[in-house]
């Protein structure tokens, strides 16, 4: 195909991409890790989401906030999935199918206070990247805020040559018209079968086997986008730092509060030699050669503000969170880069107890809640980073915007849940008190849409939920195999109904979304 008219740029098309929900992108989810880092997070009225891929989190944090959300995607079939939540949310969202090219130089557009590129930057050739960079420059207010995720060395250093690999074989040796899920099975297996002849790469590489076995598992949609696009540029902190330079953007801090605790990250003589490092630039490059990164998630300000101690410490304070998963979920043992690590009983039981009511709470309310616990409040911050680290707990809105979304909020989860009535795959509803969006199973969905329609048993909910899967001649799975006997598909949902209102419904109804 003539290049020059090839609208795709190298990036796969033939099949659409995950209907993937991303927190990161929630503008609010940027106060806790401003406020820990000492600057002063934005007041965010315009957003902006480049490359919005089906664009649900644009819609749900459009739906669920008092934020105007604008957005582009070049591929038209997936403007056109966000245009048909947009239309069903009815909030204030403005999404178009241009190229990046012609989005820098669209005349309608406002100056944002904060612009997202979420699995963008590493997936476009530099001509792209060149029209990101002066979208940003030109389009970003004074004060506001980029983020951005991208694959990262040196953490994909051993890997990068098998994807060059896949993706050769994947363009020689694929046969014309299979399409791209085929040409990436093929791929992979031609890897697996390189492998175990035992090149010397492998031999020097030992972990790359075990790697392509967990690609073997991954949803293929998630590896075409992911491994086998044209343009596939892993990047270090520093480069991105260079690229950036033209937007006087600085960098702020991680958008993974995890990243924020030392401690389960770095051992004492990994930390001794960071504080040595006076180079932000540096001491972020050498925090990546510490843990090996792969992928980092960014936050970029343009003129950040730094933030007084006591003016950290009171607007802490005011800081309002909610937990939004299942108190006796929440594991005291965790994964980090430096192994397993155990949250200390004494500081986060007591915590958790509070928090386990799923009602908004100040840090300032919760530490006077603490007072018999000699608990500090430093003690109680980082509990609170680490906890939101893990996805357990969220920043929420105040109640007025509250008020002001819960109509579209409801009119999202409306569409969304009907779609999972009807077969629908899109695992997350949204939230008017999070002002974005909370992971829900299609089970869970069916038995929240059973709930609202009346049946408020779990017998009754579980009835319905079978139902709704009945009739598009589906049934659940037990044990990795597909359940036949309908009373045994019944019993089965009656487990889930009972559990689900056991645990998660009163979540649902405190984050209302029931």
């Amino acid at each position: 195909m003539n290049e020059l008219n090839d609208w795709t740029s190298g990036y796969v098309t033939d099949i659409g991409y995950t209907f993937g929900y991303y927190s990161e992108l929630n503008p609010l989810a940027l106060k806790l890790a401003f406020l820990n880092s000492g600057i002063i997070p934005p007041e965010v009225g315009y957003a902006c989401e480049l490359g919005f891929g089906q664009g649900l989190s644009t819609n749900i944090h459009a739906a669920g906030s008092l934020v105007h959300w604008h957005g582009n995607d070049f591929n038209p079939a997936q403007t056109a999935h966000a245009h048909e939540l947009a239309a069903a949310s009815g909030a204030k969202v403005d999404l178009v199918d241009d190229s990046f090219a012609e989005f820098v130089n669209r005349p309608d557009l406002p100056e944002f206070d904060y612009i997202g590129l979420h699995g963008i930057w590493s997936w476009i050739s530099d001509e792209n990247r060149n029209h990101l960079v002066e979208f940003i420059r030109k389009k970003l207010k004074v004060g506001g805020v980029v983020y951005i995720s991208y694959n990262t060395l040196p953490g994909w250093s051993a890997f990068a040559p098998v994807r060059y690999l896949m993706t050769e074989h994947a363009e020689l040796v694929g046969a014309e018209g299979q399409g791209i899920l085929g040409r990436i099975d093929e791929s992979l297996l031609f890897t697996e079968k390189l492998l175990a002849a035992s090149p010397a790469y492998a031999r020097a590489n030992p972990q790359v086997g075990e790697r392509i076995k967990n690609l073997k598992q991954q949803n293929r949609q998630y590896l075409a986008h992911e491994y086998f696009n044209r343009d596939w540029q892993p990047m270090s902190f520093s480069s991105v730092k260079d690229w950036l330079a033209p937007t006087k953007l600085s960098y702020a801090c991680s958008a993974n509060l995890l990243d924020h605790v030392d401690e389960i990250n770095f051992s004492q003589e990994q930390l001794a030699l960071l504080q040595s490092v006076n180079d932000p630039q540096l001491r972020e490059t050498t925090k990546d050669f510490m843990v090996n990164q792969q992928f980092r998630r960014d936050y970029w300000v343009k003129g950040g503000r730094r933030l007084l101690p006591q003016q950290q410490l009171t607007r802490l304070r005011q800081f309002a969170c909610v937990l939004v998963v299942p108190p006796n979920s929440i594991s005291m043992k965790f994964q980090a880069s430096q192994g397993e690590v155990s949250m200390t009983e004494s500081i986060y039981l007591p915590i958790i107890q509070l928090l386990s009511n799923h009602q908004p709470i100040t840090l300032g309310e919760l530490h006077q809640q603490l007072a018999s616990k000699a608990i500090s409040f430093t003690q109680m911050f980082q509990a609170i980073v680490v906890l939101a680290g893990r996805g357990c707990l969220a920043a929420v809105q105040n109640e007025e915007t509250v008020a002001k979304v819960k109509e579209s909020s409801q009119r999202l989860n409306n569409y969304l849940l009907n779609g999972a009535c009807n077969g629908s795959e899109i695992s997350y509803l949204v939230s008017p008190l999070l002002g974005g969006g909370i992971s829900a199973s299609r089970i869970e969905q069916l038995l929240i849409s059973a709930y609202i329609n009346g049946e408020q048993t779990p017998t009754a909910m579980a009835k319905k939920a079978w139902f709704y899967l009945k009739e598009l001649g589906q049934s659940l799975i037990k044990d990795g195999e597909a359940i036949n006997e309908e009373g045994e598909n019944l019993a089965e949902m009656q487990r889930y109904a009972e559990l689900f209102v056991a645990t998660r419904l009163p979540i649902f109804q405190a984050l209302l979304i029931v």
